[in-house]
């Protein structure tokens, strides 16, 4: 069997809703909806119109739903997620974010957002990256504080991890720094980056990597005070109950 694949931006639909009957025989099994800029299904998190779902957009949505396939808006603008979480049949997800009560910047979720998402049945991840501080410098400390706001704001049933990245294991901290520079300016030249990436922010949590990341965390969310069965479902059940809700359908007969 193999792992079930996804979309970061749905502009591969064209203008033909027909497409997402292809893409779920061929596999695909997440769709985002929007990457960080507008496309012709809605406005991404750095669009500066902050369009909700266009008539199109409103299409898609309704495809994706008859075809058993996750809807994510983790980088769509606030209108956008807005509106497709109230539209969609099915719950909907923001399978990697964090929230912007705690970091006011676009990439994160306001709590508006998120309650809806979690009072239709969705799906919030937190990831570990530099916007969970509006230093751009997030730590592990950063991780738990918004995961906690966020099961604050959605219910400890709805919230999870969504890394927006593998276990990592870099070494030379100095060699990839420098990369990061290079690769931040193509982002931004591009039009793609987000408010928040500079050269000097890693995509990924320093304290809070390699093989021991997730025990770490659980160790950090120990010491919060949260017990065990609230801990198992945001390591992974919560994420597994929701993807149950959405694809369980195509395999019920």
């Amino acid at each position: 069997m193999t792992a079930p694949g996804g979309f970061q931006n749905a502009v591969a639909v064209g203008e033909d809703t027909g497409r997402v009957a292809t893409f779920a025989e061929l596999g695909v099994r997440v769709v985002q909806l929007t990457y960080n800029q507008a496309n012709h299904i809605g406005d991404g998190s750095m669009a500066p119109d902050n369009r909700g779902l266009t008539d199109f957009g409103r299409r898609l949505v309704d495809a994706l739903n008859d075809h058993h396939l996750m809807v994510d808006l983790s980088h769509s603008g606030e209108n956008t997620c807005l509106d497709a979480a109230r539209s969609s049949r099915v719950p909907v997800s923001v399978n990697h974010t964090g929230c912007r009560a705690l970091a006011d910047l676009p990439r994160n979720k306001t709590d508006e957002e998120l309650r809806l998402v979690a009072s239709r049945g969705g799906f919030v991840g937190i990831y570990f990256m530099p916007f969970l501080n509006t230093s751009g410098h997030a730590c592990a400390a950063d991780v738990v504080e918004h995961i906690d706001h966020a099961v604050n704001v959605c219910g400890e049933d709805h919230v999870g991890i969504g890394t927006d990245g593998t276990v990592t294991t870099i070494d030379d901290l100095d060699a990839y720094r420098d990369r990061l520079a290079e690769h931040v300016e193509l982002r931004r030249a591009a039009g793609v980056g987000a408010a928040g990436e500079r050269s000097d922010t890693l995509p990924f949590v320093l304290d809070l990597r390699g093989v021991e990341q997730f025990r770490e965390l659980i160790r950090l969310l120990e010491r919060r005070g949260y017990r065990s069965e609230r801990i198992e479902k945001i390591m992974g059940r919560n994420f597994l109950d929701y993807a149950e809700r959405v694809w369980a359908p195509e395999t019920s007969g």
